[in-house]
């Protein structure tokens, strides 16, 4: 069995997820169930497009279960630092080819309990900034191997 992966999350993040896993495991779940049952009482299953979907629509629905199950187990509870660091977790503010753009330095699951776009820690900008103050300019490399330059504005946890 494959390792698995902790998975840093946002107490927002956390707790949507938790919400959403208690959706689909209870009256999503029940819904599917009773399409199912509706469909299957039309009769010839085979020719039962309704049937088919719905089945469909459950395996998926399970499938996300599953899914979320595993990453609230591995999850572990993230605090951005407090001192304009930027880290996991962080509001950051960057200026980059005089535009300022704001995103949330994190995993792509920070993001459904955000209305800001995410950048990962393991991209070529993420790693960047990793650990830079406000103020601070660094510099990456872009995927086309053109050196970009970064200034970082200001940094602190989501709230």
């Amino acid at each position: 069995m494959a390792e698995e992966k902790t998975i840093l999350l946002t107490q927002e993040a956390y707790d949507k997820l938790k919400e959403e896993l208690a959706h689909r495991e209870g009256e999503y779940r029940e819904e599917i169930t009773e399409r199912i049952a509706a469909a299957r009482a039309e009769g010839d299953l085979s020719e039962n497009g309704g049937y088919q979907a719905a089945r469909e629509e459950q395996g998926k629905n399970e499938g996300r279960i599953n899914e979320l199950i595993v990453k609230l187990r591995n999850a572990k509870i993230l605090e951005a630092p407090k001192d304009g660091t930027v880290g996991n977790g962080s509001l950051v503010t960057l200026e980059l080819a005089g535009r300022e753009m704001t995103y949330v330095l994190g995993s792509r699951d920070i993001a459904v309990a955000t209305d800001y776009d995410v950048i990962s820690p393991e991209s070529p900008i993420g790693a960047a900034i990793m650990g830079a103050h406000a103020g601070d300019t660094v510099s990456y490399a872009a995927p086309n191997g053109r050196e970009i330059s970064v200034t970082i504005k200001d940094s602190h946890p989501l709230a």
